[in-house]
């Protein structure tokens, strides 16, 4: 992971705890449960959309000068299913 990886999910640590704190004061114990799972689940989501954007090959007309005339492209094979998060 890149240097400004290591930021990003530390920007994003740092506003998910400050924002825990203020929540924690005027909601239920049991709501804060399922926050901090939402939570999880988009800091997961943001990071997985960071990635792609930083290792995503270039797309467009650069794309396709550098691939050799007749070559066939392939996909990616899709995901299926969900993502585990702990």
């Amino acid at each position: 992971m890149t240097r400004d990886g290591e930021r990003l999910i530390e920007l994003i640590n740092e506003l998910g705890s400050r924002v825990t704190h203020v929540v924690s004061d005027m909601v239920p114990p049991a709501a804060q449960v399922h926050l901090l799972n939402a939570q999880r689940e988009l800091i997961t989501a943001l990071m997985l959309i960071y990635e792609n954007r930083v290792t995503a090959p270039p797309t467009g007309r650069a794309r396709s000068r550098t691939s050799a005339p007749g070559s066939v492209r392939r996909r990616s094979p899709r995901r299926v299913g969900k993502i585990p998060i702990e």
